[in-house]
């Protein structure tokens, strides 16, 4: 248990000083009931099997003391009437009231019937004809007699497909002919899982409505619920637009990865190796459990195409690339208390929550006596007209009809003018509306707010565990904010006291003994001998960046505008990569070769090029300069009519290095570089650990592997450590905060009240 973040939402209020309740301390002079105590005590502990020791009640209220020394801080400096405390309160206790505005046996009836209708899974096609949730009742009827007419001759025998296709005003209608797949309870809006699900195969349903508009639907098919599938994969990225030749070079890859896999090469080692999932390729690939419309569908199909753990599938392709997928397990539908609180969840997002709430407001209505005043509803009624559906609706503030009673809640009347004060708040342009259709929605979402703003203002003194809620967000809110100041945020900006803890507890930061080297794992020898000889030369040629030619008419050479646009994007990309080198190549073309073959025409360009760079702060070292002019000429056969500056760029990165020898054979080599201690790599704790090169032969591969450097154990620099340091700090400063409170605010335990919780 997290016990910070346990007494930040678990704290109770502090509690008016009543001498008639026992108190379990005194922090300076404000008492702790044993009420609040145990209450808090029970919800973090309650379930332990040593609840209410003497040892456990101990600790704890050690612990919460602490907490209510810091509450009672911030209190003391006015922290509770912020008005950011304030607002940041209202929005938790917003959140902490949705489950007490709810309609439990509702909700309960509704998780039920999701679990069983989760047994199954249903294939239909739909046919939809939009109209918007709040649509005018002319519009509605108009839509409605469309599905009316479109259901009829569904019925009557003709093609569903082709009437989805012609009439379905679903945009993927015209390629999917209305066909949805298979689905399951949960994933579709809730009167369309419905009908749906009360729909026997081949039939077509009743019209139902959703916030999307009419539709029926024809059920082709049903069958059990496949379950969920547990599997995992090894991945290598080619996402949808890639270029023909990356396209290419990862279908390679992934089928000798595959044909590694049916050899029987270990999974793990493969998919810690070769897969390009960040995420899993650290953990045998696994994934985790997934049912029907969970998954891309090839993935999906795929993985439940697999019968036995342990099977793996050929090479499938999704929009994110290759993928072998090997099954760990299959698992039927989880029993209903496993899935319960999770369907609970989605059930109080999902459109069944517009059927809770309807049930919600009745019985509220009905609960607080809520009383509608007919007649001057007609009244507010009447006051509507166009002007409202253009939004611009308006009412005099000296009208008398205003402070008529529109309608009450515990004898607590809400007036006319109230409701038309809402009315000119809340219109918007509804010019598809009539004046009166438009003002009966608003009225219903009026009445229906005041309901609900009734019940929920009144949470507090009807719900004790709510009232108990709001007190321990409140007080975690406080704690958060001065733990803020006092300790988190401090030990990040007070750099000069960081240092000074750092330098007085340098022996708790230690490095053990390490090893900065290189593994290079190559597919064979002769893998390794080529990489050897590359490493000789230090650069490799890389295919991505690329800059386009400088193009000069001939005998010219200067730089144009144009040309220092271009490479100013040059300069990005070389400070944006610093492994990455440029060679600039002149060109001329024939004539300049014949006639001004003395002053290198060519060479002064590319000269050019390589001071404007310089100037821009790129290293020397990092630029080449080449005349290229001699063989443009033998290449051109004197033919080259407009001269130029070429770049190529170069990289000293193991990514270059990996890419060169990956391009043609996908798996030749793998470059791992760092600093080592025992247990990081399994290749660097299998050899000696000197300076210099050594060579494993391990799972089929040659491996190099070029030590650098043996770094013997050692004290840690700050900026080596400095995470695990500022934690550190801020456990001394929290430390030392409490010391300080428990002087502000003497500690006195009643030790008397502490010994009657102790259970023998």
């Amino acid at each position: 248990m997290a016990l910070g973040a346990t007494l930040t939402l678990n704290a109770c209020k502090v509690a008016d000083n009543k001498p008639q309740e026992a108190s379990i301390e005194t922090l300076g002079n404000v008492s702790v009931p044993v009420s609040q105590f145990k209450y808090v005590y029970n919800k973090n502990n309650g379930n332990d099997p040593d609840a209410y020791s003497e040892k456990s009640l101990k600790e704890y209220l050690d612990l919460y003391t602490n907490f209510k020394l810091k509450v009672i801080e911030a209190q003391s400096m006015g922290l509770d009437t912020a008005q950011s405390f304030i607002k940041e309160l209202e929005g938790y206790k917003k959140q902490l009231a949705q489950p007490y505005l709810t309609e439990k046996s509702v909700t309960e009836g509704l998780i039920k019937e999701a679990y069983q209708r989760m047994g199954e899974e249903i294939n239909a096609a739909h046919i939809l004809i939009s109209v918007a949730p709040d649509a005018d009742p002319a519009d509605s009827l108009n839509a409605y007699q469309k599905i009316t007419d479109l259901r009829a001759k569904a019925v009557a025998g003709e093609n569903f497909e082709a009437l989805a296709v012609e009439y379905s005003q679903d945009p993927s209608a015209k390629t999917n002919k209305g066909n949805l797949g298979f689905f399951t309870a949960l994933q579709m809006v809730y009167p369309f899982e419905d009908a749906a699900y009360k729909t026997a195969i081949g039939t077509v349903s009743p019209i139902c409505r959703t916030k999307f508009g009419y539709h029926i639907l024809k059920v082709k098919d049903r069958r059990p619920s496949r379950g969920e599938v547990k599997v995992s994969h090894i991945m290598v990225r080619a996402a949808e637009g890639v270029s023909a030749d990356d396209s290419l070079a990862a279908k390679q890859k992934i089928d000798e990865i595959y044909a590694k896999a049916k050899k029987g090469d270990n999974w793990d080692e493969l998919c810690a190796q070769f897969s390009d999932d960040l995420g899993t390729k650290n953990k045998g690939g696994v994934l985790p459990l997934f049912g029907t419309n969970a998954m891309i569908p090839s993935f999906e199909d795929a993985a439940f195409s697999l019968k036995t753990p342990g099977d793996f599938s050929t090479p499938v392709r999704t929009p994110y690339g290759w993928h072998i997928i090997k099954l760990i397990e299959r698992k039927n539908l989880p029993e209903f208390k496993e899935l319960e609180s999770s369907i609970k969840a989605k059930v109080s997002k999902d459109s069944r929550s517009d059927l809770n709430k309807s049930v919600l407001i009745a019985r509220l209505k009905k609960e607080n006596a809520f009383a509608e005043n007919s007649a001057s509803m007609k009244i507010a009624f009447a006051k509507a007209d166009t002007n409202l559906v253009k939004g611009k609706f308006d009412y005099k503030k000296e009208d008398k009809d205003l402070t008529l009673p529109l309608f009450s809640i515990k004898s607590k009347n809400t007036t006319v003018g109230e409701f038309l004060q809402f009315v000119k708040d809340r219109q918007r342009p509804r010019p598809n509306f009539s004046p009166s259709h438009y003002i009966n929605l608003l009225y219903k979402e009026f009445a229906d707010l005041a309901i609900l703003t009734y019940e929920e203002n009144n949470l507090e003194v009807k719900y004790p565990d709510y009232k108990n809620l709001v007190s321990e967000y409140r007080e975690g809110i406080l704690l958060f904010q001065l733990m803020d100041t006092k300790v988190w945020s401090k030990a990040i900006q007070d750099t000069v006291g960081l240092q000074k803890f750092f330098d007085a507890n340098q022996n708790n930061y230690k490095w053990n003994k390490r090893l900065d080297a290189t593994i290079y794992s190559c597919a064979n020898r002769a893998t390794l001998d080529q990489v050897k000889a590359a490493l000789v030369i230090g650069k490799y040629s890389v295919n991505d960046p690329k800059t386009d030619d400088l193009l000069f008419a001939p005998g010219i050479a200067k730089l144009t505008k144009d040309d220092s646009i271009k490479l100013n994007s040059v300069v990005a990309l070389l400070n944006k990569d610093a492994k990455l080198l440029l060679e600039i190549n002149g060109y001329a073309d024939a004539s300049e070769l014949k006639t001004l073959a003395s002053t290198k025409i060519s060479l002064k360009r590319a000269q050019l090029v390589d001071d404007f760079l310089k100037a821009q702060k790129v290293d020397s070292y990092r630029i080449s300069v080449n005349d290229l002019a001699g063989a443009v000429l033998s290449l051109s056969n004197a033919k080259i009519k407009t001269s130029k500056v070429g770049f190529k760029y170069m990289s000293t990165s193991n990514t270059a290095l990996e890419k060169l020898f990956n391009e043609k054979q996908p798996l030749a080599v793998q470059v791992t570089q760092g600093m080592f201690q025992k247990g990081d790599n399994i290749n660097a704790d299998a050899i000696d650990w000197k300076e210099g090169d050594q060579i494993l032969e391990k799972d089929g591969r040659v491996i190099l592997i070029r030590v650098r450097k043996v770094e013997e154990p050692r004290n840690k620099k700050l900026d080596e450590v400095k995470g695990q340091t500022i934690s550190d700090y801020q456990n001394y400063l929290e430390k030392e905060w409490i010391s300080s409170l428990k002087v502000s605010y003497p500690v006195k335990i009643n030790t008397d009240e502490l010994n009657k919780l102790v259970k023998k």
